[in-house]
């Protein structure tokens, strides 16, 4: 097959959405897992907001004119994100999904990038070969955790919408925690209204993007992340990623009436520290 690639944009939206619905429901449904998406309306949602964001590079790719695939490369900050890559069920296994890969890693190391980062379903195992023969290493496994908010408190921890003045400290916290910021992404995420910070003892001591499958949220201790999590009034999407060797928050979720939806991975490329402190990524990284 002659597999044409090309940047998308807005008007690609409604097509790549239905083959982002049917590739995620198809894999999902052939392990017994629910679908990221309820239906091709989230879907094509989530594809008009991409294809809008000046931060998000896009490649579509074409067979015979048609659109049979998509990836994109996050690339706000030092580290870049992949994804969503989806492909039409009717062409997986024909290398699609390689070429929507190297592609982006190509634009990854022409911009310069430190790093690049993706988040896979841990049960699709032909993603996880795939990825692996393209250099990513596995670097966290992670439990994606839904259910209704606890409204939990510890005294002497406070959460409250973060603004601009706050971001020169939440760089801090994400730099000693991860050994990089995420600056711009948090900045977005601060206009968007999404974003909380955690204030302990006149200090901010941990921050979230937003508590759900597209946030991520950086603390100092698991203190400071059971505080930013018990404040949470829902968790969004499918729900927020935990690392899954966080034994003591798993398992503090856990009783307190969370359930572990899908395992998934954290894969990375290029610059990756340990981290350095608590931590939930993003369906990205």
């Amino acid at each position: 097959m002659n597999i044409i690639l090309r940047t998308g944009g807005p008007a690609d939206a409604e097509a790549c959405g239905v083959i982002c619905y049917q590739a995620f429901k198809n894999i999902a449904d052939q392990h017994g897992f629910p679908s990221d998406f309820q239906n091709e309306e989230t879907a094509i949602g989530l594809m008009s907001f991409i294809f809008a964001n000046r931060v998000a590079y896009s490649t579509i790719a074409e067979i015979d004119g048609q659109i049979v695939g998509s990836n994109f490369l996050w690339e706000a900050d030092a580290v870049a994100g992949v994804g969503p890559i989806t492909i039409n069920p009717k062409t997986q296994n024909s290398s699609v999904g390689k070429k929507l890969m190297e592609e982006v890693l190509q634009r990854a190391k022409e911009q310069r990038h430190a790093g690049v980062r993706l988040v896979q379903a841990a049960y699709h195992n032909r993603s996880l070969a795939l990825y692996a023969k393209l250099g990513f290493e596995v670097k966290e496994p992670l439990s994606v955790l839904q259910g209704p908010a606890f409204n939990f408190n510890l005294p002497g921890y406070e959460v409250r919408l973060a603004n601009e003045v706050d971001l020169s400290d939440c760089d801090e916290i994400c730099h000693k925690v991860h050994g990089h910021n995420r600056s711009n992404e948090l900045l977005g995420a601060i206009k968007a209204g999404t974003a909380y910070v955690l204030e302990h003892n006149g200090q901010i001591t941990g921050y979230t993007s937003q508590l759900g499958f597209f946030g991520h949220t950086v603390a100092k201790t698991n203190n400071d992340l059971k505080a930013i999590i018990g404040a949470a009034t829902n968790f969004s999407g499918p729900g927020f990623l935990l690392p899954s060797r966080n034994a003591e928050i798993l398992v503090w979720c856990l009783s307190n009436g969370l359930r572990i939806v899908q395992p998934m991975t954290l894969m990375s490329k290029g610059f990756y520290n340990e981290p350095a402190g608590a931590f939930l990524p993003s369906v990205l990284y």
